[in-house]
């Protein structure tokens, strides 16, 4: 059984000036050894600065090779060419890669929500200020042209606090136009006025409906066609039959592994699971992650990836002191095969399974993430990284070997 802190650990408050406020970032100190590893004393000092305030580059070390069996890779903490005074970002939530292979990343900094890197990490380009919660990204080809599907989540980071507001979804171009709003469900009749609506992530289904998983708000999945018209939503909490509650549903993708039967994926975080939906709402299994709590899946070949938010026993961190037990970091990352079993965590332990149950699986002893929240995957089954709680940092690089 993994804890959040080890026997040479301590949880410490740590603060920093950025833009002229006072942040506390609170995270697990590094161990002695840990310390000496990064040069002692000075070294464990820096940690206290965002991790690409000096050089440029990050100041922890590379940590070698992740993952496990054919899933392994070289972490490149130091891809994304990223100035810190012309680029900006708060957390980094997701990534997507268009059809000409550029990476776009959305953040919750309204200075520049969306960012777009070509695949060497520098910035091509930079817009968005009118997302302060930018959260979900979700992108799709229609007619040979690239989309964007943008959910705010309303959850906007005011120093070590956030506001809570309603969110909204909207279709524009790569290039920031709108194109298409859709607002608080109540404008439909799916929701009263004083039901939250804070939208966490998009799917679009082959012929145009579009999911909107409410995650931070009522936990429905809200369906509407391609014109923005509403048709259902499914989901909630307090079902007669639980398999249809979700606890945080944070993420919803589509998977078309098989092309005959099309099928949601939507993320009930809270619960540690994957719960597997027809495109009509109907429930057809739930896969049980154990102590991961997992963000949206994202599927690439035969494969599931997913970040990792939190791996640690909330309720252990609060009898350690901390009322915020999502401010302990505890991240990595996941892949699963075509049969609901993890072969590999990126920054995590190995996963195993026992009597055909999946084993606690914590960080890795080098803490290689901080919160993993998104991955995506390039032709060359690279995987980039985004980190929510990160220490402003952009997106690492996974280098498959």
């Amino acid at each position: 059984m993994w804890y959040p802190l080890g026997p040479k650990q301590q949880l410490q408050p740590r603060q920093l000036t950025y833009l002229g406020r006072r942040i506390q970032l609170n995270t697990i100190m590094p161990t002695r050894r840990t310390a000496l590893r990064l040069g002692g004393l000075t070294a464990a000092g820096l940690l206290t600065l965002p991790n690409f305030a000096i050089g440029g580059k990050y100041l922890r070390p590379d940590d070698g090779i992740v993952g496990h069996g054919e899933f392994r890779y070289k972490v490149h903490k130091d891809w994304a060419d990223v100035n810190r005074y012309q680029t900006f970002i708060t957390n980094c939530h997701e990534m997507v890669m268009d059809s000409k292979g550029r990476l776009i990343m959305i953040g919750d900094d309204p200075r520049n929500n969306i960012i777009v890197f070509d695949k060497s990490g520098k910035v091509l380009d930079q817009w968005g200020t009118m997302y302060p919660g930018g959260h979900g990204l979700t992108i799709n080809n229609e007619g040979g042209e690239d989309f964007l599907y943008i959910a705010d989540s309303g959850f906007v980071p005011t120093g070590t606090e956030v506001k809570r507001q309603n969110g909204f979804v909207t279709k524009t171009k790569v290039d920031g136009t709108l194109l298409m709003m859709i607002g608080h469900p109540t404008t439909v009749g799916a929701y009263t006025p004083e039901m939250r609506f804070q939208p966490t992530e998009t799917a679009v289904a082959p012929n145009g409906d579009i999911y909107v998983a409410d995650g931070y708000g009522m936990n429905y999945i809200l369906r509407y066609d391609r014109q923005g018209r509403f048709i259902q939503k499914f989901g909630g909490n307090n079902n007669a039959d639980p398999n249809y509650n979700l606890a945080s549903a944070h993420g919803i993708a589509l998977d078309t592994r098989d092309p005959n039967n099309p099928r949601l994926i939507v993320t009930s975080r809270a619960e540690a699971a994957f719960k597997y939906f027809t495109l009509d709402g109907k429930w057809l299994k739930t896969v049980h992650l154990n102590n991961m709590q997992a963000c949206r899946a994202v599927i690439d070949d035969d494969q599931l990836y997913a970040g990792v938010c939190w791996s640690h026993d909330f309720g252990k961190a609060r009898e350690a002191g901390w009322d915020k037990p999502w401010l302990v970091q505890s991240g990595f990352t996941l892949v699963m095969d075509k049969n609901d079993q993890v072969i590999s965590c990126p920054g995590g332990e190995q996963p195993i399974y026992q009597d055909g149950k999946l084993q606690r699986v914590a960080q890795n002893e080098a803490k290689t993430f901080y919160n993993g929240h998104d991955v995506c995957i390039d032709e060359d089954k690279n995987v980039y990284v985004c980190q929510w709680n990160g220490e402003f940092t952009p997106p690492i690089k996974l280098e498959r070997v």
